[in-house]
């Protein structure tokens, strides 16, 4: 399945290590990139909404709700998936941190009531990144992920971090 293109999701997997609890499965990632921490932060996470539907042309706009804690992502018609709704839990701009879960969307389907994300953008190398996430899917009754669906996911993290990345290398005064 087409799954998580988010606007800011699980990044590159340079290790992988897969706990289920529960109901909660969790993976924890870790990936370096060249781009600065708050430039790669503020293209992912603070300017998102602007940045990602410019970028990705599956994504068709990102729209704040109410207090703004929420966010509607709406894909063009066409595609696999309609929309996302993630529920901010924090944008921490001085530590580089942002907590968030897809609380609605195609993507949960019927096996899993949310999923959330647990990002930090860390200085690394010579004015590099190291990105740190935890993702843990929260699943219904007694179903259990399968590593397999998780790497989908991981797949279509990937490619929108490697856009984004490829956007601020190329434009290295933006976000700067």
């Amino acid at each position: 399945t087409f799954s998580h293109i988010t606007f800011y999701i699980s990044f590159f997997c340079v290790f992988n290590i897969s706990n289920n609890i529960m109901g909660v499965t969790s993976y924890t990632h870790e990936t370096t990139t060249p781009v600065a921490p708050t430039r790669l932060f503020k293209a992912l996470v603070v300017d998102s909404d602007n940045l990602i539907p410019k970028l990705m042309p599956q994504v068709k706009n990102i729209e704040a709700e109410g207090d703004g804690s929420i966010k509607k992502m709406t894909f063009v018609e066409g595609s696999p998936i309609k929309y996302l709704k993630h529920k901010i839990h924090v944008v921490d701009d001085k530590n580089l941190v942002t907590k968030y879960s897809m609380i609605e969307g195609d993507v949960l389907g019927d096996k899993l009531e949310s999923i959330s994300y647990d990002l930090k953008f860390e200085a690394h190398g010579n004015g590099g990144c190291v990105c740190k996430s935890i993702t843990e899917y929260h699943t219904k009754g007694d179903y259990v992920l399968k590593d397999e669906e998780h790497n989908e996911g991981q797949k279509q993290g990937m490619e929108l971090f490697k856009i984004v990345e490829a956007y601020l290398l190329a434009n290295p005064s933006v976000y700067a």
